[in-house]
């Protein structure tokens, strides 16, 4: 047909047309889906044919799908979603656009006209026909009850645990959630099981087969308006189609509890004032379906979207595409790659060990072959040979385990030379138990060889064969086993074995940790107290060490007992280490301030020693006569080297740390509007009778860590999990403080270092991610988080806080979550959990994107990724490192604190 253009009404009793503008027919009949009201017209305007998918319900219309299609029929033109998605560099984009205005402004005129007295519906029709791009995101992946990890596997394995839970061929309420999937929400699935049971006028606690198989049809369906519905009817308990403010205030408490937000739980008719406020203006006492809509579809913020879109469209395409999976190369070359990753991640740590087998076997086969060619192995044998090179590597192993742990020596090493940059001196504990594990072979060997072997062969010898022995032995053959066992050489040997059992056997993480059962009679002797006595036995170990390699039975003359000769050095270095700790750690500091957090936290700020000097990521030691006047704990610190205070957080997980809770709480008040935490105490305020009682505190340090070289990167990836935190607080203090003296371009040598020199401070951005189970928790640094926020005009360090105890985005259970979350940060610009301006997202990151997004953003760039924290996030966040740098132009250097 020809024209110029039409603008089809759904009644065909109404049009509107430009002025220029002829009327004609549209080209066919509206075509109707059954059941579903959506219909498709379209419209011939010169060579240009438009069709037009609507969906029509009862009081509204939504453009559907608005395409191009050839004279054929056939589109040749993607769908459209909306009116925005039309090319404005179509030659034809004009006329188009005027061609959909009509329609919509005929739409909109029909459902007005329809429904004067309603003008919500109005309301509704126009948002429903705006609903943009991004709404139709969220809707899609808003209020889905069925998700990654809810009733993913379907309506077959829902089935099978019915019939595991199913009594007498009916499934209970209370069992409702578990069938589903819905673990871990009781209360929430019992109230989607009563929504569904009231819609189908259900009154039974109990549901059959085919009914759940109805709940499970609708659960699982994935157009949006169903699911909102669904939600809908939740709220709505007496099904009047209005949601009165109780009932929003129950399902803010029901998405709370589900969420594991108890404080938000508390503020239940705060938040439900804030909705009810926002969606009832009017203030008619309640909200109807449409406005739950509009709550539910709102855009994200632009802080947010600016936090996740990246600003080069071109390079993220690239980086997807070089980030793809090689298919088509085989196996062999996936495991080339892989141990190509595997080199170039450790291999410092390769070369040490390298190095310290290769001098381990040297030693052996050395001691072996003199002792092969001795007249002693005539009668022992292969027995001497082996007891001997064992003995060798020993003298070795126990002179080089302590140089591990000598801190202070290595703190200086570190800083104050590049010998880091090949030796792997974050690994210091690990190459400490691998050195003692050594040790533990070389005793086994050495022991096992002289008490089972060779010492069981020398008895038995003839006379004619001891002859060569007399020097070593006595001119009398020693009479029975018993006389090796009693003499110096013998029971230093087994006293020595005997302790370093006991010591090795404590230092493992199941005793050291107290991981063994209530029930275990052996709980009460671990602990970390144990651990620490025992391993103090060392001092009796060497001294025994000394004293058993004087005495040989096969060497006489004085420098072949070269035992003392191998442990000068070592002890002499670590008793020098011990003894500038002791004076170091005598004065006690001054506490300042005191604060006990929710999640068992205690956060302790005082005094600046005389001349203590730190760099962020480093940490101390602490001790605390009125707990233990043995006991040195390590903790990171928190403050940042140019703060004129120290400060360290300390979470409840033992006996010591529970001990030094309670000792500081006896002091503390209750906090005053404004305070966070649960107990606190301000000594700069001045002493009181109260504060006065505070316990002494002394400290030793500061010892390096591995993420006090974050200087050195351009870009910082932080990444805590729980209080594992607390090292990456001060790197962002630090940075924050660079910002405020003059940029982040330039900086000098931070206090600690002993130099004057001007050092450039490399870092020019910071991403700082931070994931925790308890809303309590973010009150743990509010105070920095606010400080970043009011100070960072530039936006240098991008904080990201994420509550993992709230289900995921998208998941129905935490959907009027997010909605709180957006209203309250539009309207205060505070976040709901962190009570700062920093919005806390929800579930775990997707650690694949976030370093997409920093890869993309920083091209070229070396990017330092900290992390500490559980172990359990270690390999994907070292794998994602090795992943990007070979797949990017962006270099990410992986650390992890040893936590």
């Amino acid at each position: 047909m020809a024209g110029n253009g039409v603008a089809y009404d759904p009644d065909s009793s109404r049009r509107s047309q430009d002025d220029t503008a002829t009327l004609i027919p549209h080209s066919g009949n509206l075509e109707g889906s059954s059941g579903r009201g959506v219909k498709t017209t379209r419209f011939k305007d010169d060579d240009e044919v438009v069709e037009i998918t609507l969906d029509v319900q009862r009081d509204s219309v939504a453009i559907e799908d608005v395409r191009a299609v050839d004279d054929s029929g056939s589109g040749h033109g993607g769908g459209f979603d909306g009116l925005s998605l039309v090319s404005p560099s179509s030659s034809r984009s004009g006329k188009l656009a005027s061609k959909l205005r009509q329609v919509t402004n005929g739409l909109k005129l029909k459902n007005s006209s329809n429904k004067p007295q309603q003008s919500q519906v109005g309301k509704n029709v126009r948002k429903r026909l705006d609903r943009s791009k991004s709404g139709a995101v969220v809707a899609l992946k808003g209020l889905q009850f069925v998700t990654a990890k809810v009733g993913h596997d379907g309506w077959a394995a829902v089935e099978k645990r019915f019939n595991q839970l199913q009594v007498d061929g009916v499934l209970l309420r209370s069992r409702f959630g578990k069938c589903i999937g819905m673990d871990g929400s009781d209360e929430f699935a019992m109230q989607v099981f009563d929504s569904l049971a009231r819609k189908r006028g259900i009154v039974k606690q109990v549901l059959t087969k085919d009914e759940l198989k109805d709940f499970w049809d609708q659960l699982s369906d994935q157009g949006f308006d169903n699911r909102l519905r669904t939600f809908f009817d939740m709220v709505d308990k007496n099904a009047d189609g209005r949601i009165t403010a109780e009932e929003v205030k129950e399902i803010i408490t029901l998405s709370a509890s589900a969420n594991k937000l108890y404080k938000l739980k508390e503020r239940a008719e705060e938040y439900t004032a804030l909705i009810m406020e926002e969606l009832d203006p009017t203030n008619l006492g309640y909200i109807e379906l449409e406005d739950l809509e509009a709550l539910l579809l709102q855009s994200p913020s632009q802080a947010a979207s600016r936090s996740t879109i990246t600003h080069s469209s071109k390079l993220s395409k690239a980086l997807s595409m070089r980030l793809a999976t090689n298919e088509d190369k085989g196996p062999f070359y996936h495991y080339w790659q892989e141990f190509l990753y595997f080199l170039e991640e450790n291999w410092k740590r390769i070369w040490v060990m390298t190095l310290w087998l290769s001098i381990c076997i040297g030693l052996f086969v050395w001691k072996f072959i003199q002792y092969r060619h001795r007249a002693v192995f005539d009668i022992m044998g292969y027995c001497v040979t082996t007891a001997k090179g064992a003995a060798e590597t020993l003298k070795f192993n126990m002179a080089l385990v302590l140089l591990p742990v000598c801190r202070n020596t290595i703190t200086w090493i570190r800083s104050k030379t590049k010998i880091g940059a090949v030796v792997p001196f974050n690994d210091n504990i690990n190459f400490h138990k691998v050195i003692a594990a050594g040790v533990a072979v070389g005793v086994a060997l050495h022991a096992g060889a002289h008490l089972t072997c060779d010492f069981p062969r020398l008895l038995r010898a003839s006379d004619a064969a001891y002859e060569p022995m007399k020097p070593f032995f006595g001119e009398k053959r020693p009479p029975n086993y018993w006389w090796f066992v009693k003499g110096t050489e013998g029971w230093t040997g087994v006293v020595m074995v005997i302790l370093m059992s006991i010591a090795f056997l404590l230092a493992q993480p199941w005793f050291r940790r107290n991981r063994l059962k209530d029930s275990n009679p052996l709980k009460k002797m671990t602990g970390f107290n144990a651990f620490w006595f025992t391993h103090h036995l060392f001092v009796i170990v060497y001294t025994l060490l000394v004293v058993h390699g004087i005495c040989l039975y096969l060497s006489r003359k004085w420098y072949k007992k070269t035992t003392w000769m191998y442990l000068a050095v070592p002890v002499l270095l670590y008793v020098t280490e011990r003894v500038i700790r002791l004076f170091r750690s005598h004065d006690a500091v001054r506490i300042q301030k005191v604060a006990v957090y929710p999640g068992n936290v205690l956060a302790l700020y005082m005094s600046k020693p005389p001349g203590f000097r730190y760099r962020s990521g480093q940490y101390i030691f602490i001790n605390c006569r009125a707990v233990s006047p043995y006991e040195w704990h390590p903790f990171s610190i928190t403050s940042a080297p140019g703060d004129d205070y120290l400060s360290v957080h300390i979470r409840t997980r033992g006996d010591w740390t529970s001990r030094l809770r309670t000792v500081f709480s006896e002091a503390c008040r209750p906090p005053t509007d404004g305070e966070s935490g649960l107990l606190r105490a301000d000594l700069s305020k001045g002493i009181t009778e109260s504060n006065a009682r505070f316990p002494k505190l002394l400290i030793d340090g500061p010892y390096g860590a591995p993420a006090q070289d974050y200087r050195e990167y351009d870009v910082l990836l932080l990444v805590g999990l729980g209080i594992g935190a607390t090292p990456l607080i001060s790197i962002v203090k630090d940075v924050l403080n660079h910002i405020q003296q003059g940029g982040s371009a330039a900086g000098t040598e931070p206090e600690g270092s002993g130099r004057t020199k001007k050092r450039p401070f490399m870092t020019k951005r910071a991403y700082f991610y931070w994931v925790t189970r308890e809303e309590g928790s973010f009150e743990w640094f509010r105070g920095v988080m606010n400080e970043v926020a009011e100070k960072d005009k530039d936006g240098v360090i991008e904080l990201h806080n994420h509550c993992s105890s709230v289900y995921e985005e998208g998941d129905a259970r935490s959907a009027l979550i997010v909605m709180l979350q957006e209203l309250q940060h539009a309207k205060k610009g505070v976040d709901i959990l962190s009570g700062t301006s920093v919005k806390t997202h929800f579930a775990r990151p997707n650690w694949r994107k976030v370093f997409k997004h920093v890869a993309v953003n920083h091209d070229n760039q070396r990017v330092g990724v900290f992390y500490c924290g559980e172990p359990v996030l270690v390999p994907q966040l070292r794998q994602l490192s090795a992943d990007f740098t070979h797949k990017t132009n962006t270099r990410f250097e992986f650390h992890k604190e040893n936590f």
